[in-house]
């Protein structure tokens, strides 16, 4: 996942940019950049965050960058943003999506002659760059974000900042945010709503699928209208959003709330206590608690001090030992209790497992796991939602194949199912591998319940393989 945030004012920008740019460390761990344009041109700066925060990484840049126009981008993946020359003049660019089908763009660029471009380490190419080559086909900017948006397979909203000011492009399809905010004498565009509210900005616009503004210091243009189709992706309320963002109107932290709740009505468990998993269970834990009338306890407490995010190495030994070092256990909270404990999703399985041993170990008597979304069945072709190489990662998926073996595929369908005696065997083969006391998934209509949005405005397809 990436955040991007860009600034056009009719002084500095960079100090709002520094701090809105911040403000997405959550969607990145990998990667921070800043790009500024001033009275001496373009200056960039990208640093690996991997181990130190983006605030630590940029304070020096922070001092030296000047200039009334930026953009910034925290990234899980490649560096950005870029700077480009080409005919359409310099600019920087930095993207939030995926790009499906890289190797033939790059092919069909390599067969018209027109371009070379930069391997990154382990071979793979940028996509950020990729993106600024098809813009590049077009006689202008707006024509060459259109041209970029019609070819891209997969989810890519842009910002292009300019000496005059920034393009921002949402994706076609809606499947991330983007928003305006405006104060006296400056606009900001951001992922995050949130990002910009303790920098004195107030909600402006936001972006409309495959809408394409440009902003400059004095205003706001629309210079490609808004589709009429939008599949927002619905993990930005379950897991990824900050919880102070909201997005189409619906606050992150309120959604999760209506989840946790509808989960609850539907559960009969007899229990001690309720916990989130921090930190996106937690709001999930409260409303599940709330409608339950169970107490809410904090059987471990989170220690972030110096461990960074869980997802962040690249091997999976690595995260599920960050993710136990960062776990501290109450033992009043937890010996001789039955807890219900929930999470907002179950990917592989490995760091829910760990954390029920570790519970099991400081004297849990039972361990009931509640989910805040389906079961994940399918990869997501949109957003680099994770680093699976295989959908068979995925434990739903796994024990989907252990039941059916070979030609499995054909039965994801029923496995889909909340209702289907399928969906009862996957859940229970989970259970037992994990060896939870009980485990139940939030069901895919309850959890769209929860947002109030149509249905049909958002993505499921993790959960049940329909991309329309």
């Amino acid at each position: 996942m990436s955040g991007f945030f860009g600034v056009v004012s009719k002084k500095d920008c960079v100090f709002d940019l520094f701090f809105g740019t911040d403000y997405h460390s959550h969607l990145g761990t990998r990667r921070g950049g800043m790009a500024v344009y001033g009275d001496t041109g373009f200056n960039r700066a990208i640093h690996n965050i991997e181990n130190s925060p983006f605030r630590t990484k940029f304070e020096r840049d922070f001092e030296e960058m000047k200039g009334n126009i930026g953009i910034g981008c925290i990234s899980d993946n490649e560096p950005q943003p870029l700077l480009v020359r080409s005919h359409l003049g310099n600019f920087a660019i930095a993207t939030v999506g995926r790009i499906n089908n890289i190797d033939a763009l790059v092919k069909q660029a390599f067969s018209e002659g027109k371009t070379h471009f930069l391997e990154m380490s382990g071979g793979s190419i940028n996509a950020t760059e990729l993106t600024a080559s098809l813009v590049n086909r077009g006689a202008s900017i707006p024509d060459g974000i259109r041209y970029a948006q019609s070819v891209i397979d997969g989810s890519m909203s842009i910002l292009i900042l300019t000496s005059k000011g920034i393009y921002v492009a949402r994706d076609k399809m809606g499947r991330t945010p983007v928003v305006i905010g405006k104060k006296s004498g400056a606009f900001c565009i951001s992922f995050e709503s949130f990002a910009y509210l303790n920098l004195g900005y107030e909600p402006f616009k936001e972006l409309g699928p495959g809408e394409i503004d440009f902003v400059s210091a004095d205003g706001v243009d629309v210079l490609s209208p808004a589709g009429n189709q939008m599949k927002i992706c619905t993990f930005l309320w379950v897991y990824y959003g900050n919880p102070a963002s909201s997005y189409e109107g619906l606050n992150v932290e309120h959604m999760r709330y209506n989840c946790g709740a509808i989960l609850a009505r539907r559960d009969t468990i007899s229990a001690d206590a309720v916990a989130g998993l921090p930190d996106s269970g937690t709001a999930h834990a409260i409303g599940y608690a709330n409608a339950s009338k169970l107490p809410l306890t904090r059987p471990f407490v989170k220690y972030t001090h110096t461990w960074p995010r869980s997802f962040m190495p690249q091997k999976q030994t690595q995260r599920d030992l960050i993710a136990h070092m960062k776990l501290i256990p109450i033992d009043e909270m937890i010996r001789n209790k039955r807890l219900v404990l929930i999470d907002d999703s179950l990917v592989r399985g490995t760091q829910l497992r760990g954390t029920a041993d570790f519970l099991y170990r400081s004297g849990a008597k039972e361990l009931h796991i509640r989910l805040a979304c389906p079961p994940l069945l399918f990869g997501c072709p949109y957003l680099n939602f994770s680093r699976s190489s295989s959908d068979l990662e995925l434990i739903a998926r796994r024990k989907v194949a252990a039941l059916e073996g070979e030609g499995y595929e054909s039965t994801l369908d029923r496995y889909a199912d909340p209702d289907s005696e399928q969906y009862a065997a996957m859940t229970e083969a989970i259970r037992s591998e994990l060896q939870f006391t009980s485990l139940r998934y939030n069901r895919l209509d309850d959890m769209l319940a929860s947002t109030g949005i149509p249905a049909c405005n958002c993505c499921t397809y993790c959960w049940n393989g329909k991309k329309d």
